[in-house]
């Protein structure tokens, strides 16, 4: 029995096999929904053989969708369309794995599961005591507490989470700079940011060497290359400036500033989880591409508990589609004999 899990989001389909094999594609749900099939497909074909899958997703809140039962029935149909009648099931948040025609009686269990799945998985390197799991994504940030190697989360759907602190909206690639910051310092005076969508956090992150650049990758605000030129520019129109006006100091200055304020997010949504926990977490485990972020919040803090990063102990590779990866493996765990 071969399992390959499907983490299918708004912007990025993660696939793994928990055996190592992990890659995530870009896809723009929202806006080519046309096009999930064949993405599925091509991402079955390029994956080790398997003859199960199993799904989990987030792509249902796509705005494309009239409801998220609406989102998870036109996925849970592309599957079908792209993966040759192979055996599937869906992962539920209440961590069960059910059949497709199931899971959309059950919606509200099947939308955004991942997190859930990610968390039970991960519990096994913490199987004592309290600890938290941080995820750090391209557009959300998930902060999962545990006991005994057990997720206590206290919302179920994602907008209580929103609300508990357990999910924070914020990523590292696909938030609005103007959504995490509200003003930079420039040349020694505080300016105002624009509410404008001119740059992203992608932007940021690449003019500070966190993420790399790529000239072929027009994924951007203005549909122009991911290269650190192109970044300046687009957060120089952040402060209604251009080229001429913002050198590449005030960049980075602003850069900096603007990260700071997100790890400022993040962390004030660690200290709201911890404080619903009922003991202080012995262990932090990070995961996710922007690992980064996780660890600027954790620096504001004074002693924090020891980190343990899935990037290191997995491959950066696995740790960006972790919740996938956690899917595999706990689907081959869940239908051995």
């Amino acid at each position: 029995m071969n399992w390959l899990a499907l983490d299918i989001g708004g912007a990025n389909i993660k696939v793994a096999d928990g055996l190592g094999y992990a890659i995530s594609y870009s896809l723009a749900l929202w806006r080519e929904p046309a096009k999930l099939a064949q993405q599925i497909r091509t991402a079955i074909s390029e994956a080790p053989k398997c003859d199960h899958l199993a799904v989990t997703m987030t792509g249902e809140l796509a705005d494309c969708f009239e409801s998220k039962a609406e989102g998870i029935r036109f996925i849970l149909q592309a599957i079908d369309a792209g993966s040759d009648n192979r055996h599937t099931r869906v992962y539920l948040a209440d961590g069960r794995l059910v059949s497709p025609q199931v899971a959309v009686t059950v919606s509200r269990l099947a939308a955004a599961a991942n997190w859930h799945a990610l968390a039970r998985f991960v519990g096994r390197l913490a199987p004592a005591g309290a600890a938290l799991l941080i995820d750090v994504g391209s557009t959300t940030c998930d902060i999962i507490p545990l006991v005994d190697g057990k997720p206590i989360a206290s919302g179920a759907t994602d907008t209580q989470r929103l609300m508990t602190g357990e999910l924070v909206y914020t990523g590292v690639e696909r938030s609005p700079v103007c959504a995490v910051a509200q003003r930079v310092m420039f040349r020694g005076q505080a300016c105002p940011i624009v509410h404008e969508l001119f740059a992203t956090m992608r932007d940021v992150y690449v003019l500070l060497s966190k993420l790399v650049e790529d000239s072929s990758d027009t994924n951007t605000a203005d549909q122009r290359p991911l290269t650190k030129a192109a970044s300046r520019l687009r957060l120089a129109r952040m402060i209604a400036a251009d080229r001429d006006e913002f050198n590449h100091r005030d960049a980075v200055t602003s850069a900096s500033a603007i990260a700071e304020a997100q790890a400022s997010l993040l962390a004030a949504a660690i200290v709201k989880v911890k404080g619903g926990m009922p003991a202080g977490p012995a262990k932090i485990i990070l995961s996710g591409h922007g690992e980064f972020l996780s660890r600027a919040a954790l620096e504001t803090f004074d002693s924090p508990p020891p980190v343990l990063s899935l990037s290191q102990q997995l491959g950066p590779g696995i740790s960006r589609c972790a919740p996938a990866h956690a899917l595999a493996v706990l689907a081959r765990e869940m239908s051995a004999p």
